[in-house]
C-alpha cells in the first residue's frame, strides 16, 4: 500500500452539506464545540454509527475539519471509517448524517449499521 493509500485510509472526508449543518447545529448548542461519530458493535448488521455533538477532545481522537466545521473520531473507530466521506442529505423521506465508507460490504435500510 503506497503513503497515498495509507492516508486516505486514515482520512475521512467531510462534504459541504455536512460541514454547513454541523456549523448550523453547533450554532444553536453554545456547549458543544464539535460532531463526534464512533462506531460501536451491533445494529442490523454487525457494526452501528454512533453520532453526537460534544464539548471535549479527547487523546485519541483524530480531528477533521471543513470550513470551520470539526468532527472527531477515535482512532478505533477510523480503523473501520478510513476512506469514508461524511454527508448530510435532506430530501424528501428526512433529514440525516449519511457515512459513505467504502470498507462496509453490506448495510441496512436505517442507513446507521453496516458489515464489513
Amino acid at each position: 500500500m503506497g503513503a497515498d493509500a495509507k492516508t486516505a485510509m486514515n482520512s475521512v472526508e467531510i462534504s459541504d452539506a455536512a460541514a454547513k449543518r454541523i456549523l448550523s447545529v453547533l450554532a444553536k448548542q453554545p456547549d458543544k464545540t464539535a460532531l463526534r461519530v464512533s462506531v460501536e458493535g451491533g445494529g442490523c448488521s454487525g457494526f452501528s454509527y454512533k453520532i453526537d455533538l460534544t464539548d471535549s477532545q479527547n487523546d485519541d481522537d483524530k480531528v477533521f475539519e471543513k470550513d470551520g466545521a470539526t468532527v472527531l473520531i477515535d482512532e478505533l473507530s477510523l480503523v473501520y471509517m478510513g476512506g469514508s466521506v461524511i454527508d448530510f442529505v435532506d430530501d424528501l423521506i428526512g433529514q440525516s448524517f449519511q457515512i459513505k465508507n467504502p470498507n462496509a460490504v453490506a448495510s441496512c435500510g436505517c442507513g446507521t449499521s453496516f458489515s464489513i
